[in-house]
């Protein structure tokens, strides 16, 4: 799966899952989701086992904080370098 539809696949769940009816216009591929609370602590874990369950990214076994997440680009980036090569 190529970068571009890894962050397209993101975004459309973070729209389903966070933004339900609101407006995600200024959701471009560098918006900080921590720091707008798209993404909480709860959100958080949601977003890492979506990771883990879609792209199978070994999430107990890599080391990941919250800028691995606080923008598109950084949650496809941290999927692409984690993915197993079957899986990608």
């Amino acid at each position: 799966m190529s970068e571009t539809d890894v962050t397209a696949e993101i975004r459309a769940y973070l729209v389903t899952e966070y933004l339900a009816g609101e407006d995600s216009s200024d959701l471009t591929d560098d918006y900080d989701l921590i720091s707008s609370g798209v993404i909480d602590s709860l959100g958080l874990v949601r977003m890492i086992s979506h990771i883990a369950a879609r792209y199978g990214v070994p999430v107990d076994d890599i080391e990941f904080g919250p800028d691995d997440f606080r923008t598109l680009t950084a949650i496809t980036r941290l999927i692409h370098a984690h993915t197993p090569a079957e899986a990608a």
